[in-house]
């Protein structure tokens, strides 16, 4: 997969006290970049220092064949998808939380390469955790 960077923030899940500043204004800026409403959009995770207690890199991106910008996903990439339940205003930070949860317990062993959101156009998200 191909995406195309819109906009990034370099930030950290719990050390960083202006990461919900950084990622609102990141996406605001983003959409009004992005005026094709029927596109997926991706909340791209990578560059980590270390694991999700460390700095990471979060872009929005788009799907795209060539560019300067553009992320290239490897096609060996293994995924665990998580659904987020849209109905609850706090889904996807609800979805993360057991992502973690299960990271902690060793039942989820991430690779740390790319991880992603997928915000479908119908207003489904996914997330999707690359995985060894």
């Amino acid at each position: 997969m191909n995406l195309t960077i819109i906009k990034s923030v370099r930030t950290n899940n719990f050390k960083d006290e202006t990461i919900v500043h950084k990622i609102t204004e990141m996406w605001k800026e983003a959409s009004s970049i992005l005026r094709n409403q029927d596109e997926v959009k991706y909340g791209l995770y990578y560059d980590y220092e270390t694991d999700y207690k460390g700095d990471y890199t979060l872009s929005v991106a788009i799907e795209s064949s060539d560019n300067d910008s553009m992320v290239k996903i490897p096609n060996t990439s293994k995924y665990e998808i998580f659904e987020v339940d849209t109905s609850d205003e706090f889904g996807v930070l609800n979805a993360w939380k057991e992502i973690w949860g299960r990271e902690e317990k060793e039942d989820l062993i991430r690779a740390y390469s790319f991880d992603f959101e997928k915000y479908y156009p119908n207003g489904q998200i996914e997330i999707h955790i690359a995985i060894k």
